[in-house]
C-alpha cells in the first residue's frame, strides 16, 4: 500500500483530498504546516493558524488517519517573509504564494514527508498532473490546469520541477469547487462550509500595508498624476535594426519625472503600493479614479493616471532574465535565438492571453498579442501550451 502525506491546511479542499485518497486505498497521513506565529506582526485579534490546525485535526479524526503538526516558521520567515520585505523595499511586488509552494510546501515539507516514509505528498490544489513522453522518448510529468476554470491554481505551482511533480498528487483537480463542498458535506467534514482563506499565504487576516509596516516604516511622499498626452510623445517608436532591439524597446520601463505631471496628493510610502493599484490613494476630485502606473522608492514618489485605460498602465512585452526563467518541462525550453507560440498570464485568475516567447541574449522576452495592464516587476509570468503549464519566470 502506497503512503501519501496530505498537507491538511484546515480548509475544505485539502480535507476532501485526504478523503478521496483514503477512499482510493492509500495509507494517508495528515500533516499541518505551522508557518507563522509571530505575535509582533499580529494585526488582527484572530489566530488563523490555531483555528486551522484545530479544524485539520478534527478532519483527521473524522477520517481516522494519523495527524501531526510540523513547525516551519523559521524556514518560512527566512525564505518567504524576509524575501517579501526585501522586494517591496526595492519597489518590486513579489508573489508569496508561488514562493511558498516552491520553497516550503514542495521542498521542505516534501522532504519531511519523504523522511516519514511517504511515497507521495498531496494538496488541495485545483490542478492536474499526468505523464507523457519527450521527443527523446523519456518520461515527463505535465502540470495541467484544473477542470474548474474558476478555481484553476496551476499558476501558483508555476515554479515546480519535474522531480517535485514526480512526488505530488492533486486529488481534487478533476472536480469543481461545488463538487468538493458537496463531498465534504456528505462526509460530514467540519470544513464543508468553511470560507476560503484570504490574505497572505499562511499568515492570514493581515492587510499587506499593515504587515509591511513592521519593517518598512511610513514616509510621506508625493502622488503625481501623469496626463495621457505624456505617454503619446514619450513612447514614440524609433526605427529598429533587429527584432531584439524592438522587443527591448517595447519592454522598456517608462521613466517619469516631477515635471511630467501634477502633484495631486501625498502618500505614506511608495513601497506600500504596486502598479495597477487603485485603493489607498485617497485622492478625490478627478474625473476618473486614479490608478498607480509606477512607483519610485528611491525618491518616494507614486505616479498615477486617470482611468483603467490610461496608456501608462499598458505594455505588450516583458523581459525575464535568463537566470529567472524556469521550465516545468525542460525538454520544451527554447534555445538562444528560438521562439515559441504560447498562451500566458501575469497574475492569478487572469484569462490566458496569446503570446510568443523569444530567447535572446537579453533574456527571455514574452511578447503578448494585446497590451497587458499593470505588468509588475517581481511578479511571475507563466506560459502554457494548451492546458499544460510549461514554464514561468520573474518579471524584470
Amino acid at each position: 500500500m502506497k503512503t501519501v502525506v496530505v498537507g491538511l491546511s484546515g480548509g475544505v479542499d485539502s480535507s476532501v483530498a485526504a478523503y478521496l485518497l483514503k477512499k482510493q486505498g492509500y495509507n494517508v497521513i495528515g500533516l499541518f504546516m505551522k508557518n507563522w506565529h509571530d505575535d509582533s506582526v499580529t494585526i488582527s485579534d484572530d489566530c488563523p493558524w490555531l483555528d486551522d490546525s484545530n479544524d485539520a485535526m478534527l478532519v483527521a479524526e473524522k477520517l481516522n488517519i494519523p495527524f501531526q503538526t510540523v513547525d516551519l516558521s523559521v524556514e518560512y520567515k527566512d525564505k518567504i517573509v524576509d524575501y517579501m520585505f526585501k522586494e517591496y523595499k526595492n519597489g518590486r511586488t513579489p508573489n508569496p504564494d508561488i514562493l511558498c509552494n516552491r520553497e516550503i510546501k514542495f521542498d521542505i515539507f516534501l522532504k519531511i514527508a519523504l523522511s516519514l516514509g511517504a511515497d507521495f505528498v498531496a494538496t488541495g490544489h485545483y490542478c492536474r498532473k499526468d505523464t507523457t513522453k519527450t521527443a527523446s522518448d523519456s518520461p515527463a510529468y505535465r502540470l495541467l490546469s484544473g477542470k474548474d476554470s474558476n478555481k484553476d491554481q496551476s499558476y501558483f505551482l508555476c515554479q515546480l520541477s519535474q522531480e517535485q511533480l514526480s512526488k505530488i498528487l492533486f486529488p481534487i483537480g478533476e472536480l469543481t469547487k461545488p463538487e468538493v463542498r458537496a463531498i465534504a458535506t456528505k462526509q460530514d467534514l467540519v470544513t464543508a462550509d468553511k470560507k476560503d482563506s484570504q490574505g497572505l499565504c499562511f499568515i492570514g487576516k493581515v492587510r499587506l500595508p499593515d504587515f509591511l509596516q513592521q519593517q518598512l516604516q511610513p514616509k510621506e511622499g508625493q502622488i503625481i498624476e501623469i496626463p495621457e498626452s505624456f505617454e503619446s510623445y514619450s513612447r514614440s517608436q524609433p526605427t529598429f535594426k533587429s527584432l531584439q532591439e524592438e522587443l527591448a524597446f517595447r519592454a522598456m520601463k517608462t521613466k517619469y519625472d516631477h515635471s511630467d505631471g501634477t502633484v495631486v496628493g501625498t502618500h505614506q510610502g511608495a513601497h506600500y503600493f504596486t502598479k495597477g493599484q487603485r485603493k489607498g490613494l485617497a485622492v478625490g476630485g478627478t474625473v476618473e479614479p486614479l490608478f498607480v502606473i509606477d512607483t519610485d522608492v528611491v525618491d518616494n514618489i507614486i505616479y498615477t493616471g486617470q482611468g483603467k485605460s490610461h496608456p501608462g498602465l499598458y505594455k505588450s512585452v516583458l523581459l525575464v532574465q535568463a537566470s529567472e526563467a524556469h521550465w516545468v518541462r525542460p525538454d520544451l525550453a527554447i534555445d538562444l535565438g528560438g521562439s515559441l507560440k504560447v498562451t500566458a498570464r501575469i497574475r492569478y485568475r487572469q484569462k490566458l492571453e496569446t503570446a510568443c516567447l523569444y530567447a535572446t541574449s537579453d533574456g527571455l522576452y514574452v511578447a503578448f498579442d494585446s497590451p497587458q495592464s499593470a505588468i509588475t516587476e517581481g511578479q511571475f509570468v507563466a506560459w502554457y501550451l494548451g492546458d499544460e503549464l510549461v514554464g514561468s519566470g520573474v518579471i524584470s
